[in-house]
C-alpha cells in the first residue's frame, strides 16, 4: 500500500506561483521577472500585488538573465520565469557568464520541463536541462515532486545564497507531500522504508515510484522509496545508507539518462559503494507530441517501468 494519500491533482507550476505569492508578502527583496509567460508561470498574483517588483521582459530571455544578475548587486533576490527550454538551452551562455561565474543570487525558475509538456512536442520538451545546470560550478539544482513541495522549495530558495535552478512542470499530478513538510536543500526524504531494493526518484517520478513500490509489495518485494528533490548538492549519505541495507538501486527521472539524477547517483556508488543499479529515464532521445500519460508510458517513465527495473536489478543482486 502507498503510505501517502493523493490530496488531489495539481500542477507543480501552480506550487511555484503559490510560493512566489507567499514570498511577495514576506520578503521585500524578492523581485520577479518573466519572459512573456505570466499566466503559464502562475506569476499573476505577484504581479497584481507587487507591480513595482515585477518586470515583464518580453520574449528576450537572454536579456532577462542579464537584468536579473544586475539586480542582485543592489541586494535584490530575482526570480526569473519562463519555460525550462528557454530557461537553460536558449540562455546558457548568459547563465554561465553573468550568473554562475560570479555566483549571483539569481533563482532560475523553469516550468514545462520534460516530456510532460505534452502536445507542444520535441522542440519544447527539454530533457537535458538538469545536466546543463548541474555542471555549472556553484549552481544548486532542485526538482520537486508535487504542488506542496514546489511551493516549499520556492520559499526555501529565497533564503539560499547563490544561484539556483528550480525545475517544475505543466500537468496536474498527485499532490501528496504534507503541507507542513520542511524543505531542506540537499537533503532527500525517505518516503517508504524497505529492505530489498532502493527506488530513488525525482520530480514527477516520485509518485510513480511510490505506486511501483506498492505493487512490488504485493509480490513480496520490500522497496525503499527516496525522494531526491535536490539533485545538486546530492544527498550522498542517504543514498549510501539505503544501498548498504538493500544492496541494489533504481533511479527514476523525467530526463535523459545522460547527465541526470541517475548519472549523479552512479558516480557516488562507483566512488564509494559499487552496487547493482538500473535507471528509468529517456534513452538519449528527443520527445514527441502526445498527452503526458501517453509519453510517460511510451518512453518508460511510469510505475510499470520502475517496477520492471526493480525486478531486473534484484535478479542482478541475487
Amino acid at each position: 500500500m502507498n503510505p501517502y494519500t493523493n490530496q488531489g491533482s495539481q500542477d507543480t507550476r501552480s506550487g511555484f506561483g503559490a510560493g512566489l505569492t507567499e514570498l511577495g508578502k514576506t520578503n521585500p527583496d524578492v523581485v520577479a521577472l518573466c519572459a512573456d509567460l505570466i499566466g503559464s508561470l502562475k506569476m499573476d498574483d505577484f504581479k497584481a500585488n507587487h507591480p513595482e517588483r515585477f518586470f515583464q521582459v518580453g520574449i528576450a530571455e537572454a536579456n532577462m538573465m542579464g537584468i536579473a544578475a544586475g539586480m542582485t548587486i543592489g541586494g535584490k533576490i530575482p526570480f526569473t520565469g519562463t519555460f525550462a527550454n528557454f530557461s537553460t538551452g536558449r540562455v546558457y551562455d548568459q547563465i554561465r557568464q553573468s550568473i554562475a561565474y560570479s555566483g549571483k543570487n539569481v533563482k532560475i525558475c523553469a516550468s514545462h520541463a520534460g516530456l510532460t509538456l505534452g502536445e507542444d512536442g520535441a522542440t519544447h520538451q527539454i530533457l537535458e536541462d538538469i545536466g546543463l545546470m548541474k555542471m555549472l560550478p556553484g549552481m544548486t539544482v532542485i526538482n520537486p515532486c508535487d504542488f506542496n513541495q514546489t511551493k516549499a522549495a520556492t520559499i526555501a530558495i529565497a533564503e539560499h545564497q547563490g544561484p539556483v535552478y528550480l525545475r517544475f512542470g505543466r500537468p496536474k499530478v498527485p499532490n501528496f507531500t504534507p503541507a507542513d513538510t520542511p524543505f531542506e536543500i540537499g537533503k532527500g526524504l525517505v518516503l517508504r522504508p524497505g529492505k530489498d531494493v532502493t527506488l530513488v526518484a525525482t520530480g514527477h517520478l516520485v509518485w510513480e515510484a511510490l505506486e511501483a513500490a506498492a505493487n512490488l509489495a504485493q509480490e513480496g518485494i520490500d522497496a525503499e522509496v527516496i525522494n531526491i528533490h535536490t539533485i545538486k548538492p546530492l544527498d550522498d549519505a542517504l543514498i549510501l545508507q539505503s544501498v548498504a541495507k538493500t544492496g541494489c538501486i533504481v533511479t527514476a527521472e523525467e530526463h535523459n539518462f545522460l547527465g541526470g539524477l541517475g548519472e549523479s547517483v552512479a558516480r557516488v556508488l562507483a566512488q564509494q559503494a559499487p552496487t547493482p543499479m538500473e535507471m528509468v529515464a529517456t534513452q538519449d532521445t528527443f520527445g514527441e507530441s502526445g498527452t503526458p500519460a501517453q509519453l510517460m508510458a511510451k518512453y518508460g517513465l511510469d510505475q510499470t517501468a520502475i517496477a520492471e527495473k526493480a525486478r531486473k536489478v534484484l535478479q542482478r543482486k541475487s
